[in-house]
């Protein structure tokens, strides 16, 4: 798959002009429990040659492709991936922090990586994974069931929630390393694990059952967050004069 997923990027270079800069896999290939079934979801950075930025218009700056075997490709221009990490894009974080690394300019992720603590935002995280718990689990939990891919859509960004509150950083993409974590109990790790090795085997489909005494504690974690959002603070007033550097330095002529 790797070797079909760098060709398939080598195409996309040739095809639009472009210099991948970075390319990953993300969703549950990435964080670490993906099904049989799952498709794979190839993320990327590419960057145009520098007369492309001086225009008075704002052509395109995604590519998209679905291609055969499961294979979804989609890509940010640099200076539209910039912008959005100005804002705290936590998508985006969680490319740069993605365990599967297909192509990589030396240096380039590493560099833009370095600079998350500057503009990562406590307040936009936690709302970001909130509402992707809330949405799942009131969307896809019914009659005490609920899909065992989606239960694992509720789990991770609680508990990326949890890293947040603890530690005002950007939660690791890997689902792993939050479960681990201090302030996850060793019952939730029991639960997880099981799911985990169900899920190894299930398709995403899959219903499983959550009793009563789970549910109400899933929903009161998630009433609990959105107070708790309030309360972390933001990043100071700063410029974003060393993204324009980083975006003049990965042009090219």
């Amino acid at each position: 798959m790797r070797d079909r997923v760098v060709a398939a990027l080598r195409e996309l270079e040739g095809q639009y002009g472009v210099r991948v800069l970075l390319a990953v896999e993300s969703g549950s290939r990435a964080w670490g429990f993906a099904s049989p079934d799952s498709d794979y979801d190839v993320r990327f950075i590419y960057v145009h040659p520098r007369d492309w930025y001086v225009s008075i218009l704002e052509p395109r700056d995604v590519i998209e492709q679905m291609l055969p075997g499961d294979l979804d490709v989609s890509g940010w221009d640099l200076r539209k991936t910039l912008r959005l990490f100005a804002k705290c894009n936590l998508a985006l974080n969680e490319w740069l922090g993605s365990p599967v690394v297909y192509l990589e300019r030396p240096g380039f992720g590493s560099e833009l990586t370095a600079l998350i603590p500057k503009y990562f935002n406590p307040i936009v995280a936690t709302h970001h994974y909130l509402r992707m718990a809330q949405a799942t689990f009131e969307g896809h939990f019914r009659e005490g069931e609920i899909g065992i891919k989606k239960i694992f859509y509720v789990l991770r960004p609680l508990f990326a929630c949890r890293w947040i509150e603890h530690t005002r950083t950007q939660p690791p993409t890997e689902f792993g390393r939050l479960v681990v974590a201090p302030w996850v109990a060793m019952h939730e790790r029991d639960w997880v694990t099981e799911l985990l090795e169900r899920k190894a085997s299930a398709t995403e489909a899959e219903p499983v059952p959550i009793d009563e005494a789970r549910a109400r504690a899933l929903r009161t974690e998630m009433a609990r967050y959105v107070a708790v959002a309030t309360t972390l603070g933001t990043p100071a007033n700063k410029t974003v004069d060393d993204l324009d550097v980083l975006l003049r330095r990965w042009t090219t002529s």
